[in-house]
């Protein structure tokens, strides 16, 4: 199951509830009024109420058997069938799902929300032609219909449609989230639209709003590292997919993702590795293992041998910088400044050619040169985090702490930032704000992977506060 169809199938679940829980009441009503005190309907909605509870709490397989017991006392009880089928996609079990939303169909015709989930299990299996009629008609009984719009996107994004078909979709999208209250998923599904097209820059925003109004939305997450990977910044990509690896780890989008970002970092046998460990790899995986494999035969006589009569070519001199990285630090630097000065508006070869001065520890020729990207990619956060490191290196406290804070105001669950933006504080003798980002680096930090960074902290925060108290450093304002 993709990342966006997980989030589709979490509201298509919360979409569900309002409608299910008037529903029920008014079933309720009308069978209290005409049977006893031991109706089966009292039961079947008691039944269906634990379902929920459990489907709330993800515990789908308790939550289905209540379902059943529910659906044995009252056969047409279409609530009950569109819950277990929600619950049956979320198992990855499409089967059983497809059955229990076509059934919800059968007892409530044009029901908006299960011809939108019996859309999206159709996506997922792969019956694109189906699904499209499905989700047309969700849409078409309900033109708020979120579900049925972010399952359409999925399947427009998988069938590669034509760009004038993405665009008259993002047009609705567009609509639906000038409107009062659009959803995350929404946001998330224009986000995915964007990027298709190319608008990146658009893209990243619309991302940005879905993750405002939920950070764990799958698809926003992953538009954003992919956006980030596509604009060389392996270590904005980077916070994205971690996040993405605890919410899908198991997702070949995210796996997929950390390969990409593995290959920008020059890590390409840890790449090639990643993708080999993936039992049953989609199309996905197979075509960034075969495009990593094909890429991986590097013969680097025959490269140098090129260059010599074509010694401004920017593709081969990154080629070059990349494959001497790790055996031949020296000549890596050497091929990665003549790339970088063969395409000198290319972020690529700039970000790598910045890292490796860095790495050198020459880090007066690395500020000139990332800073120098930065008026290309202001938003490049490899860049960022590589000039602030040069300049705390030398020393030039005041223009590191214009880096940091971009950082920190930038990535804000970054804990390294907070601490290196504290040091640079407190050097500059400002011990509120070193205060501060001392502790907000120990609210966040992982005490295992920091463990020796948590030491000097606890060390010296405490002297930090004293000299608060005794009035000495700059004053704040």
């Amino acid at each position: 199951m993709s990342v966006l169809s997980a989030r589709v199938c979490t509201l298509l679940l919360n979409v569900a509830l309002f409608s299910v829980a008037l529903s029920l009441a008014l079933i309720l009503t009308s069978t209290v009024s005409c049977q006893d005190d031991s109706n089966p309907a009292d039961e079947a909605v008691l039944l269906f109420n634990k379902g929920q509870d459990a489907h709330e709490k993800s515990d789908f397989v308790h939550a289905i058997e209540n379902y059943d017991k529910a659906i044995k006392l009252i056969p047409d009880f279409p609530e009950a069938e569109l819950q277990r089928g929600n619950a049956y996609f979320s198992l990855g079990k499409l089967d059983d799902a497809e059955t229990s939303f076509r059934r919800a169909l059968e007892l409530r015709e044009d029901w908006s929300l299960a011809l939108a989930n019996l859309g999206s299990v159709l996506v997922q299996k792969k019956h694109y032609a189906e699904a499209e009629k499905f989700l047309t008609h969700a849409i078409e009984t309900d033109e708020q219909n979120f579900p049925a719009y972010a399952a359409m996107t999925e399947l427009r994004l998988r069938t590669k449609a034509q760009p004038q078909v993405l665009k008259a979709l993002l047009a609705k999208m567009q609509t639906l989230t000038s409107k009062a209250n659009p959803t995350a998923s929404i946001w998330a599904s224009r986000a995915a639209l964007e990027n298709a097209i190319g608008d990146k820059k658009v893209a990243k925003a619309s991302a940005a709003r879905a993750l405002g109004l939920d950070a764990k939305n799958l698809s926003a997450l992953t538009t954003s590292a992919d956006i980030a990977v596509v604009e060389h910044d392996p270590a904005s990509a980077d916070l994205f997919v971690k996040r993405l690896e605890i919410l899908a780890p198991t997702s070949q989008s995210t796996i997929g993702l950390r390969a990409r970002i593995l290959i920008e970092q020059s890590k390409t046998a840890d790449a090639l590795a990643l993708l080999n460990s993936v039992t049953s790899p989609g199309p996905e995986i197979v075509d960034l293992k075969n495009q990593l494999t094909a890429a991986s035969i590097v013969d680097v006589a025959e490269l140098e041998k090129n260059l010599a009569s074509d010694s401004a070519n920017p593709v081969i001199l990154f080629k070059l910088c990349a494959a001497y990285r790790v055996s031949d630090p020296v000549k890596s630097l050497d091929y990665c400044k003549r790339a970088a000065d063969a395409a000198p508006n290319e972020v690529q070869p700039i970000v790598g050619y910045g890292a490796a001065l860095v790495q050198a520890k020459r880090y007066d020729e690395a500020v000139i040169l990332l800073r120098r990207l930065i008026s290309i990619a202001p938003d490049n956060t490899t860049a960022r985090a590589n000039l602030a490191t040069a300049l705390f290196q030398l020393k030039r406290y005041a223009e590191a702490k214009i880096e940091f804070r971009w950082l920190t105001d930038h990535q804000p669950e970054q804990p390294i930032a907070y601490y290196f933006l504290a040091i640079v504080h407190d050097q500059l003798a400002e011990f509120p704000d070193a205060a501060a980002n001392y502790q907000l680096f120990l609210r966040l930090a992982n005490p295992e992977s920091s463990k020796l960074e948590i030491e000097k902290v606890n060390l010296r925060l405490p002297v930090v506060q004293k000299l608060i108290k005794e009035g000495k450093g700059k004053k704040r304002g």
